[in-house]
């Protein structure tokens, strides 16, 4: 790193290993190459556009499109598909690194053009909570527990008081997920992001033991789907979400159209922090009958689910079976959404989707409310919507 500035940052508690964090202008860093036949790699499609490309709709065209948002998520399948062929084995929600009797389990994630919104309405001390989220809620779908994190954050111009409520949320998501903030990197340079604009990325590492892993291998055909609530959109598909917040004439501080009675603004409403489901899944894992996991991001419900199956198993999902908040039904009638592109954009309500046996359906259902019996596993491969 940079030796003009060299913060010392220790964010772990004292019993903790050390900290590490390092600021200065980015050098070229050696890259770790995993012995591919050993380990199991994740890699997901996270295309994230504040631009538009030749595919974007007009103002006055009916519906709105992911793809017209300028997010081609065919494209970032294609790119995933290609990486496979130099590094086999990437592909889950969570990268598995064989370690003696157990896995260590790595992700990373960012949080989007989410971020721009936390610029438009000045709450930076929530998206940290999001950053953390994305890596952390993807490695326990394999039923890891996280035990560290690092995060990455860049602008043009240090302002000392915003990245410390930035880094503020970083902390609280990890306090929520049970992990140390071990370190991370503070990047200035200057020039590259717009002024009071930044970037950040996160990195969590967990561990499971090797024959408590969570590989969706057994799922069986009748295994029943459960869905835990979302807090809205969480951090995916806010680049078509901005597109219908310009459409709607709306402006942040507006009040949300039709939320069931409670006075919400808009820009409240896009920026609920993602909900961590650390502490609730790992309690339901360690009763037993869970079999997979899908963590509800990019791709929604249609790209998601399928993931966690075994060749020959699909999904058919009860719509109508779960609580749509109202920032949905707000987006979609707005944006002219059709009913395919909302359930393979966001979440819809349901951050998280656990398949599990028959027998454990119900004792799950009455002991994790609220959370919502949303469908079954069936022959057929994808996901069919009743």
């Amino acid at each position: 790193m940079g030796a003009d500035r060299l913060l010392h940052l220790v964010r772990a508690p004292a019993a903790a290993a050390p900290s590490a964090r390092t600021s200065g202008h980015p050098q070229p860093q050696n890259r770790v190459h995993l012995p591919q036949p050993a380990a199991a790699g994740m890699r997901r499609v996270a295309v994230s556009c504040s631009g538009s490309g030749s595919g974007s709709n007009s103002a006055d065209e009916e519906g709105m499109t992911y793809k017209g948002a300028g997010v081609d998520i065919d494209a970032g399948t294609e790119l995933v598909r290609r990486i496979r062929k130099m590094a086999p084995g990437i592909g889950g929600f969570g990268g598995l690194y064989p370690h003696g009797d157990e896995y260590l389990v790595a992700g990373t994630d960012g949080v989007g053009t989410k971020l721009k919104l936390a610029f438009d309405t000045g709450i930076h001390d929530t998206i940290g909570i999001d950053l953390v989220a994305m890596s952390v809620n993807d490695i326990v779908t394999s039923g890891a527990k996280p035990m560290f994190f690092l995060d990455y954050f860049a602008t043009s111009r240090l302002d000392v008081d915003l990245a410390e409520k930035v880094i503020k949320g970083i902390v609280d998501g990890c306090q929520q997920s049970n992990c140390v903030l071990l370190g991370g990197e503070t990047a200035e340079m200057p020039d590259f992001y717009k002024e009071g604009e930044y970037d950040l990325s996160g990195f969590a590492v967990g561990n499971v033991k090797k024959d408590k892993v969570i590989d969706g291998k057994n799922i069986v055909e009748g295994d029943i789907l459960i869905g835990l609530p979302s807090s809205g959109v969480h951090s995916n598909g806010f680049s078509l979400a901005r597109r219908v917040l310009d459409r709607s004439g709306l402006s942040l501080t507006d009040p949300l159209p039709r939320n069931d009675g409670v006075t919400t603004t808009v820009g409240e409403a896009l920026m609920a922090p993602t909900v961590i489901y650390v502490k609730q899944v790992l309690e339901i894992i360690s009763k037993g009958g869970v079999k997979g996991l899908a963590h509800i991001t990019g791709g929604g419900f249609t790209d998601n689910i399928p993931r966690v199956f075994p060749k020959g198993l699909g999904a058919k999902i009860v719509t109508g079976s779960w609580k749509v908040p109202p920032v949905f039904e707000w987006l979609q009638q707005v944006g002219k959404i059709e009913d395919a592109e909302m359930l393979r954009t966001f979440n819809m309500g349901v951050g998280m989707v656990l398949v599990v046996s028959k027998d454990a359906a119900d004792r799950i259902l009455e002991e994790s409310s609220p959370a919502y019996r949303i469908g079954e596993v069936i022959q057929g491969e994808g996901v069919h919507y009743a």
